[in-house]
């Protein structure tokens, strides 16, 4: 345990297809979304649903993966690390993503036909 220090390990189901793009240097950058439901009932016996989006990005191989078999309504198991990324938007304010890299992903269900 105590080599895990940045460590992410989510199962959720992508909420469009991958975004792939090819860098200058011809490495692919793969970017999606997961939606991670969580269910549970209150004291007065209602049913709620928690659902939070996770920006993932994918490099190299594995973005190359992603593209091929990722789409919308696939569920998957993604492993990796916290990353936060800063840029100034159009406005000119500092904005700071939280992003997950992923090491692995493992698709557990495709989305049905």
């Amino acid at each position: 345990m105590m080599n895990i220090k940045n460590h992410v390990q989510l199962i959720g189901r992508l909420g469009a297809n991958p975004e792939v793009k090819v860098l200058e240097n011809g490495n692919k950058l793969a970017r999606f979304s997961i939606a991670v439901s969580e269910t549970y009932t209150t004291k007065k016996g209602e049913k709620v649903t928690d659902v939070q989006w996770h920006a993932i990005v994918a490099w190299g191989n594995l973005a190359g993966i992603a593209e091929r078999i990722l789409q919308k309504g696939t569920q998957v198991t993604v492993d990796g690390k916290l990353f936060n990324r800063t840029y100034m938007n159009k406005e000119g304010a500092k904005r700071t993503n939280t992003e997950i890299v992923a090491n692995e992903l493992l698709v557990l269900q495709q989305k049905a036909a």
